[in-house]
């Protein structure tokens, strides 16, 4: 091999004396780049060039801001149909019923984590919009709802919601893992379709098991103890509306306060509610609801709640 290297190579470590020596062997042909490129994983031919890999830059970090949950309300095969077809799409699809290969759950991977999901659309989040340039989307397979959404009127009749099963959400779990430890999120990143889109979206609804999640080390929940702390002292001296916008708003929704119960408040608090209280998700003001707000600022975004109880007089 040194016999192929000039006096000024032969000293190179090791790794990169080998990939001296298939430079110097190579011939300019496309053989020879294929040659490189098979015994060499630091270089990589292109079409008409070779990308050299052997200086990795340090100031870099991964694209990904965000894990946006979504349901497909839709069967396996036209969910695979609609997300890969010209309209939209997502990085991940978690299939049911289950498959397993050496006794591992099987999930699709339809895009690149690399590469732009069509996922999330006109979306919001921490000052952060049209996520789908920083996120990666995970479509679930679940039939949703059984009826259409009758509106925003708080005393609509109840819908059935189709559960997810214990297979497919252990398979959703060792996904959201590997992704959380490989893109380094924190637990507030994971987030539901309709956090990010509460105007228009609802998936992936209130039977998706949140707190199961949580419990596997995935995506923010508030402790027990302080949300109680809270609604003890918010039963004697409630939030005001604004207040409670303020709060969303710190939180991560695109609201502004105006002390009105608007369409935007009353569709943003069932977001909100079907994430984190999914028992009653009318999208109404109540002090449970406020209580856990704010024991998820003061666990996961404490600077924020100080500046809330500072600007509202310490309540």
């Amino acid at each position: 091999m040194k016999a192929l290297l000039d006096p000024g190579t032969a000293r190179l470590p090791g790794a990169l004396l080998l990939t001296a020596a298939l430079l110097a062997a190579c011939d300019g042909s496309p053989q020879g780049t294929r040659h490189i490129a098979s015994t060499s994983p630091l270089l990589e031919p292109r079409d008409g060039y070779v990308v050299d890999h052997r200086q990795p830059a340090r100031a870099e970090e991964s694209r990904v801001r965000y894990l946006i949950l979504h349901y497909t309300d839709e069967n396996l095969d036209d969910s695979l149909r609609a997300l890969t077809g010209p309209h939209v799409s997502s990085h991940y699809l978690v299939p049911l019923p289950t498959r397993r290969l050496q006794g591992q759950p099987v999930i699709y991977q339809l895009v690149d984590e690399s590469r732009r999901a069509w996922h999330a659309g006109s979306s919001y989040w921490r000052g952060h919009r049209y996520l789908n340039d920083t996120s990666i989307g995970i479509e679930i397979v679940n039939a949703g709802p059984d009826g259409p959404w009758p509106g925003d009127d708080p005393t609509h009749r109840d819908l059935s919601w189709a559960p997810f099963p214990d297979a497919q959400t252990e398979a959703l779990v060792q996904l959201l893992q590997d992704l959380i430890r490989r893109h380094q999120l924190d637990p507030e990143d994971v987030l539901a379709h309709s956090d990010v889109a509460p105007h228009r979206k609802l998936d992936p609804g209130p039977a998706f098991p949140w707190q199961q999640l949580h419990e596997a080390g995935i995506g923010a929940w508030p402790e027990d103890k302080r949300v109680a702390a809270w609604l003890d002292r918010f039963r004697l001296t409630p939030p005001s509306l604004e207040q409670l916008q303020r709060a969303l708003a710190a939180w991560g929704y695109e609201l502004s306060p105006s002390g009105i119960l608007d369409e935007d408040t009353q569709r943003t608090l069932r977001a909100f509610q079907m994430h984190f209280r999914p028992t009653d998700h009318r999208g109404l003001p109540d002090a449970q609801t406020a209580a856990i707000l704010w024991a998820l600022l003061e666990r996961y975004h404490p600077d924020q709640l100080a500046e809330l109880l500072e600007e509202t007089g310490g309540r």
